[in-house]
């Protein structure tokens, strides 16, 4: 069944989702381009921008690293991607001359990654957040100074069949669903209902 909004949103934010089957074309610069460069502009506080962005494509001198960071059974199939993406985030901000801790970094780089995912989608590529890598080896791998947080890894590339993807995943390849809003919206507190109705299309 294909997955049905229960209020009305750009198809979009519908259509994309994860997947873990992928073809491992080459991705051309232009689409990694406009992907980041809807990143860019991303809301974040004080305009601070605190998401950084590691790239590596299928084959380059990169590719066996970042691949290597993953955990097991998440190689199995992001490494068929056609990029993997390791984001950052800046966890200090200078204000007045004072180095301070930012404590929305995180919150705004996933606002950066949101940008990029839907972006990339509205350009026929699809991407998968990926929290199963080892942090502290790409930390020292990448060298990423201490400043920043190693947030998550993103594979990214055209879907694929079953053909392609391995034997444990066939029965997951599907978009899921989401819970209600009931479940995630409330008036003032945890508990209270915020709407009076509540439609639940999955």
């Amino acid at each position: 069944m294909p997955r049905q909004a229960a209020y009305p949103v750009e198809p979009l934010f519908v259509d994309r989702w994860s997947p873990r089957s992928f073809t491992g074309e080459p991705v051309p610069d232009a689409v990694l381009q406009t992907a980041f460069e809807a990143a860019r502009w991303a809301p974040s506080a004080s305009n601070v921008q605190p998401w950084r962005f590691l790239v590596a494509r299928q084959g380059d001198a990169n590719w066996d690293g970042f691949v290597g960071l993953l955990a097991a059974r998440n190689a199995l199939w992001a490494s068929r991607a056609s990029a993997l993406i390791v984001i950052l985030s800046d966890r200090y901000v200078e204000r007045r001359g004072e180095v301070v801790a930012n404590s929305s970094h995180s919150f705004d780089t996933g606002a950066a990654w949101t940008n990029f995912a839907h972006q990339a989608l509205l350009l026929g590529w699809h991407t998968h957040g990926i929290g199963g890598f080892d942090r502290d080896a790409a930390r020292e791998l990448l060298e990423v100074p201490d400043g920043f947080a190693v947030e998550t890894m993103v594979a990214l590339g055209r879907i694929g069949g079953l053909d392609t993807l391995h034997a444990d995943f066939h029965a997951s390849e599907t978009p899921n669903g989401r819970r209600p809003l009931s479940e995630s919206v409330f008036a003032g507190r945890l508990g209270h209902p915020a709407f009076d109705d509540e439609r639940t299309a999955a």
